[in-house]
C-alpha cells in the first residue's frame, strides 16, 4: 500500500498527501501554527484517523454476509448492543451509538462476528443515521434471503451536543423493517426480551 493515492475500490483513491496537507491549512486558516511542537504530527495523526474512520469506503459489506451456514434453523435470531461510531456526512463530527440486529433465517445462518462486521463496514463512511439503519437491515434480508429482517439504532450525534443546539444527552433513534410483518413483530419482541 502507498502512502498516497491507496486503492479504496470501490470508493475511489484515498490521497494521505492531500488530506495532510488539507489539515496543515486548516491549522493556518484558524490562526494556528502548524509548525509548533503540539502541531506537528497532526496533520499525520488525522490521516491515520481518517484511514480507520473512512476504511468502510474501501469494503464491499455484501461480501462480509457471503459466508454463511446452511442450518434448518426458523426461528428468530437477534445480535445486541453493538457499538459502533460513524461519522455525519453533513458537519464531518462523529455520531456513536449502539444497534440491534434482528432476522428470521430460511435456512442460512452467519457467524456471530458477522453482523458486528457488517456494522462496522457501512458505519465507517461518511453517513447518516437514517441510510446507516437501512442499508444494514436491507443487507441482511437480501443477503441471507431472510424471511424478515429489523435493525433499531439509537445514537448521540456530535453535531448536535458540541455545536448547533448543544443538547448534551439528547439521541436519535432509527429503525426498519423489512419482510412479513408477523415475523418483524417477533424479531422486535426477541429483542425486548434479550435485553430484560
Amino acid at each position: 500500500m502507498t502512502e498516497s493515492g491507496d486503492s479504496t475500490e470501490p470508493g475511489g483513491l484515498f490521497d494521505s498527501d492531500r488530506i495532510r496537507s488539507a489539515v496543515y491549512d486548516i491549522l493556518v486558516s484558524i490562526g494556528e501554527n502548524p509548525e509548533r511542537e503540539g502541531l506537528l504530527g497532526t496533520p499525520n495523526r488525522v490521516v491515520e484517523w481518517y484511514r480507520d474512520m473512512f476504511s468502510g469506503l474501501r469494503s464491499d459489506p455484501e461480501e462480509i454476509l457471503n459466508v454463511f451456514f446452511e442450518e434448518n434453523h426458523t426461528d428468530p435470531v437477534a445480535f445486541t448492543n453493538i457499538s459502533f461510531n460513524s461519522i455525519c456526512e453533513h458537519h464531518l463530527l462523529p455520531f456513536y451509538g449502539y444497534v440491534h440486529v434482528a432476522y428470521v433465517p430460511k435456512g442460512k445462518v452467519i457467524g456471530a462476528s458477522k453482523i458486528s462486521r457488517l456494522v462496522d463496514v457501512l458505519a465507517k463512511r461518511p453517513q447518516i443515521q437514517e441510510r446507516l439503519t437501512t442499508q444494514i437491515v436491507d443487507i441482511v434480508y437480501r443477503c441471507l434471503d431472510a424471511s424478515a429482517s429489523y435493525v433499531f439504532m439509537s445514537a448521540e450525534h456530535t453535531c448536535m451536543t458540541l455545536r448547533g443546539v448543544k443538547k448534551t444527552n439528547s439521541k436519535i433513534i432509527t429503525s426498519a423493517q423489512r419482510g412479513v410483518a408477523q415475523e418483524v413483530k417477533q424479531l422486535i419482541e426477541t429483542i425486548g426480551l434479550s435485553k430484560s
